[in-house]
């Protein structure tokens, strides 16, 4: 279905930075001739929906210091900052009543026998008797797909342990979600979940709470102090539960996958290495466990728990607070996701559709009969002979480099046939990448045959891979990528 919806669209966009460059390498196939990152399959990341999403009590906050554009969507993000003109003490109360609230609603959630059947009474009067709405609580819920790990907290018990029941400064984790009926991993993970919550241990300080829904969503996500994820990068596409619980002023942790690696600030959150460190998941999992401990215990924990005696709060915690909505959230709302969309694909689309449709389509049968006539005869177009003035050996940043090719051109012209030249090197996974592409100006044409010169001033040093690609290009084609005549020489 994705070959079939990109073969039909005029253009191609994942829903992160990070999903446009993974969607490069899944839609290579479909492009022979080209890297991945020529393609253009580029990305608008998603946001979420201020209205649905942000609790009432931070509406009115917000209200005050965004400014009056603000309600009318034609705003500016940078009115965002408007959340440093709010009193630390306000921020904090704030984010208390959504936390209190939450308390709530969970214990009114786990008695409802409808949709609770994972604890005995005597478990359940545990967990209520254990639940607090003033230790800092983290939130873990989504679909329970394997690859988001949901199960990584649990690598080392005994250090989660020592986490979750420090007398100074515990941690409570809530857990929600579901699995696809068909997916029997997914529903291995609640239920190993819901197992260790049952543990002495972390009876009422690591619940899962059932029956997840939208309205136990928007509690989570305005409730909780932190939202926590782990996918496996780089598999997650965007992602937002996270940036729904920005907006309400809760911090994310997670790996640097999805929206995260676009949204993570430092003071805003939370984030573990973007970079892979063991080929061998086994030994990653337990690496980015362990990287999870540390940051709960050395960063999170104590800048919650930074509270002045006087106030009752940690002004380190409210600005973590203030830099989340001023800083993140700003960026992933739908109002900024849909300016993007209209900005790189819808408006663009609609002057070209109707520049199209224009004089009884008159460009689209020019256009197509053109691909008709180049199709027919671009087997006919091949490379005479090439000439260079250096060597993959020799070529110094002082000394272009310099190449002159003959191509035969069959019944075309040469404003039809680009030459360039493709300067590439391997990273450390073997990957070629493109350095520098310079297209070749014709020299002289004769008789079908086109002599064609180009010269390369590299910027850096380095070991290159230099190749020639000839390409039919017309200046109607959306994307030449899209129209498969080209051939490397």
């Amino acid at each position: 279905m994705s070959n079939l919806a990109a073969n039909i669209s005029q253009n191609v966009n994942g829903v992160s930075m990070l999903h446009g460059k993974v969607s490069q390498e899944i839609f290579a196939h479909m492009y022979p001739g080209y890297l991945p990152e020529e393609l253009f399959v580029s990305y608008v990341t998603n946001g979420v929906h201020y209205p649905t999403w942000c609790a009432p009590e931070w509406k009115p906050v917000h209200a005050r210091v965004f400014g009056p554009d603000f309600a009318t969507h034609h705003y500016d993000k940078s009115c965002f900052d408007g959340i440093y003109q709010v009193s630390d003490a306000e921020v904090w109360n704030v984010k208390k009543t959504l936390k209190a609230k939450l308390i709530e609603f969970l214990r009114e959630r786990l008695q409802d026998k409808s949709c609770s059947n994972h604890y005995s009474p005597s478990e359940l009067v545990t967990i209520l008797d254990t639940l607090r709405d003033d230790v800092l609580t983290i939130g873990f819920a989504r679909r329970f797909a394997t690859y988001k790990r949901a199960t990584l907290l649990f690598r080392d018990l005994d250090r989660l342990d020592k986490i979750v029941n420090n007398p100074q400064q515990p941690v409570q984790f809530l857990f929600a979600g579901k699995a696809h009926p068909a997916d029997k991993a997914g529903q291995d993970l609640i239920k190993q979940i819901v197992d260790i919550s049952k543990d002495p241990r972390f009876i009422g300080k690591i619940v899962f709470v059932p029956g997840y829904d939208i309205t136990l969503a928007k509690r989570m996500v305005q409730g909780v102090d932190v939202w926590m994820n782990n996918p496996t990068r780089p598999q997650e596409a965007s992602g937002t539960s996270g940036e729904k619980a920005a907006m309400n002023g809760t911090m994310h942790f997670s790996v640097l996958d999805g929206w995260w690696v676009e949204g993570y600030k430092e003071g805003a959150g939370w984030a573990l290495p973007i970079e892979q460190a063991y080929e061998d998941n086994n030994f990653q999992n337990e690496l980015d466990a362990a990287t999870i401990y540390q940051i709960l215990e050395n960063d999170i924990a104590p800048a919650y728990y930074n509270v002045d005696r006087n106030t009752g709060r940690s002004t380190e915690w409210v600005g973590y607070i203030k830099n989340t909505i001023a800083k993140v959230a700003c960026d992933f709302t739908t109002n900024r996701m849909l300016t993007d969309y209209i900005n790189q694909y819808y408006a663009p689309q609609a002057k070209a559709a109707d520049d199209m449709k224009a004089k009884d389509f008159a460009k689209a049968r020019e256009l197509a009969a053109w691909k008709i006539r180049v199709r027919r005869e671009w087997e006919n177009v091949s490379m005479i002979s090439r000439s260079q003035s250096s060597t993959a050996y020799d070529l110094t940043l002082e000394t272009p480099y310099h190449a002159e090719i003959e191509i035969q051109l069959g019944a075309l012209s040469p404003e039809e046939v680009g030459v360039e030249i493709v300067f590439a090197q391997l990273d450390a996974h073997s990957k070629l990448h493109i350095v520098d592409v310079q297209e070749a100006k014709v020299l002289e044409s004769k008789d079908g045959v086109a002599l064609y010169t180009v010269d390369v001033l590299p910027e850096k040093t380095g070991a290159y891979q230099v190749g020639a690609r000839i390409f039919a290009k017309h200046p109607l084609l959306a994307h030449r990528q899209s129209f498969e005549c080209v051939k490397w020489l």
